[in-house]
């Protein structure tokens, strides 16, 4: 999931990659450095959201040299839509493209299967989001500060993990500013519990 705060936006992902019911990672990054001020949250095929992921990095590489500057978070959201969107009967990939630029400061995109792409103050995805649609409504406030916002992606994360069985392992979170990005893992034994009736 995303968050826009102001001066930056905060990202986070469980660790768990699965093959059916067979855990075949529980220590994946999901956290995606596109360039240094712009990452992707990745759901779907590991594959096909890691060959992508490549592909817009390098796409981004040769734009930032051909312009002497770094890219926008809007040029990232664009080329993976329109990789999503040109192979969608192939791809099994849903997208959150975030970071910081200097034109518009914080931004979250969503380009989910099919490759539609919107900008959103907010965004979840993957198997986990379906347990924690009512939780991310009922607790996100315009205006966070950082911190606010670490703690709304940390819960909804936590909450995931516990319901999703395709959801686990740490909490990865990462703060992406103008600064560049800080990043977090919470362990396994630090994650926050909730009701399990």
């Amino acid at each position: 999931m995303a968050v826009e705060y102001d001066g930056g936006v905060v990202i986070g992902a469980d660790s768990r990659t699965s093959s059916g019911s067979y855990v075949v990672n529980r220590v994946t990054d999901k956290l995606t450095r596109i360039t240094d001020t712009i990452y992707c949250c990745r759901s779907g095929s590991a594959a096909d959201t890691q060959a992508i992921a490549d592909i817009v990095a390098y796409s981004l590489n040769f734009h930032k040299m051909e312009l002497d500057e770094d890219p926008l978070v809007k040029t990232a959201s664009t080329i993976f839509r329109d990789m999503c969107y040109k192979y969608r009967d192939s791809l099994v990939a849903g997208i959150i493209c975030a970071g910081w630029d200097k034109i518009s400061g914080g931004q979250v995109y969503v380009i989910p299967l099919g490759g539609m792409c919107i900008r959103q103050p907010f965004t979840i995805g993957g198997s986990g989001s379906t347990y924690i649609y009512g939780f991310c409504d009922a607790n996100y406030k315009p205006n966070m500060s950082k911190d606010e916002c670490l703690e709304f992606v940390k819960n909804a994360v936590a909450l995931a993990i516990s319901r999703d069985g395709s959801s686990g392992g740490v909490i990865r979170l990462a703060a992406i500013s103008k600064d560049g990005i800080d990043r977090t893992i919470i362990s396994g034994d630090q994650i926050p519990t909730f009701y399990n009736g």
